[in-house]
């Protein structure tokens, strides 16, 4: 017997990254009630579907999809339910589809999400670096000046950074982040949920020469830890500070810099200033 088609609109279906024992039952349910299921690459979701049982129309949509298809998916979801899926993982993340999300929003055509797998979510879980605050970046850049330009950008965020990564550019993003990003412990996680599953720690030169010799297949999450926190400066040294600052600005500027600069109490300082000027 036939499934019922759900009610028309967008549905976002994470799926499988890796182990299809990943997909959920809720996935399974709004993929078997669609009319349409909209895809990076009709080949990689076709097994998917075929895995699950499921016949259904498929249509492409990636990158380069053209406003013509975008226009036509969204028709479609005036009177059916479609689907869209990325060849792995949640939707949307480092993967074509906020345009249409935007537009169906633009233009009141219901948007459901069904969470699932995620490569990033999943590398955090295991990497054991800081998770409270972290910077998801996508793809690192294959060409040196521009990964350099986005490592040096990003060093100083306060937070994890988490890229994706390929296997044959590991190696230059881990020397880069050995140059750029020095003393941070880094996270290399491989081959997530499948057989090999691997994430490796350390800093980023030792696992540049490991993955030197061992050079790594299949989808990789590159992980940097935060920064160290800067040490904050002694009394003699904030009292050179001050008396540099005195030799240029009043007592009240030269206070206010210094607070200024290393977060500290602006009053006490001054009173602090008063005592080097007695």
């Amino acid at each position: 017997m036939d499934t019922p088609l759900l009610d028309p609109g967008l549905y976002i279906v994470a799926t499988p990254i890796g182990n299809l024992g990943d997909v959920s039952r809720r996935a399974i349910e709004i993929l078997s009630g669609c009319a349409v299921v909209a895809c990076e690459d009709t080949r990689v979701t076709g097994k998917l579907l075929y895995h699950l049982g499921l016949k259904r129309p498929m249509r492409r949509y990636d990158d380069h999809a053209s406003d013509t298809a975008r226009e036509k998916l969204l028709g479609d979801m005036m009177t059916l339910p479609v689907a869209l899926v990325s060849d792995a993982g949640t939707p949307l993340i480092s993967d074509p589809g906020y345009r249409l999300v935007r537009e169906a929003r633009e233009r009141g055509i219901p948007v459901t999400t069904i969470p699932g797998p995620s490569a990033l979510i999943a590398a955090l879980t295991l990497a054991g670096l800081p998770t409270d605050r972290f910077l998801f970046a996508g793809f690192l850049p294959g060409k040196d000046k521009a990964r350099g330009d986005v490592l040096s950008e990003l060093a100083a965020v306060p937070a994890t950074l988490v890229f994706y990564d390929t296997g044959p550019r590991l190696v230059a993003s881990l020397e880069a982040m050995a140059r750029l990003l020095p003393g941070r412990e880094i996270a290399v996680a491989r081959e997530l949920t499948k057989l090999h599953e691997e994430c490796r720690t350390g800093t980023a030169a030792e696992l540049a020469a490991h993955y030197m010799a061992h050079p790594p297949r299949g989808e990789i999450v590159l992980l940097a830890g935060p920064p160290s926190a800067p040490e904050k400066p002694g009394e003699a040294d904030i009292d050179v500070e001050l008396r540099a600052a005195l030799a240029e600005l009043p007592a009240s500027k030269a206070a206010a810099l210094v607070a200024k600069k290393h977060g500290l109490d602006r009053k006490a300082l001054y009173a602090r200033v008063m005592e080097l000027k007695g």
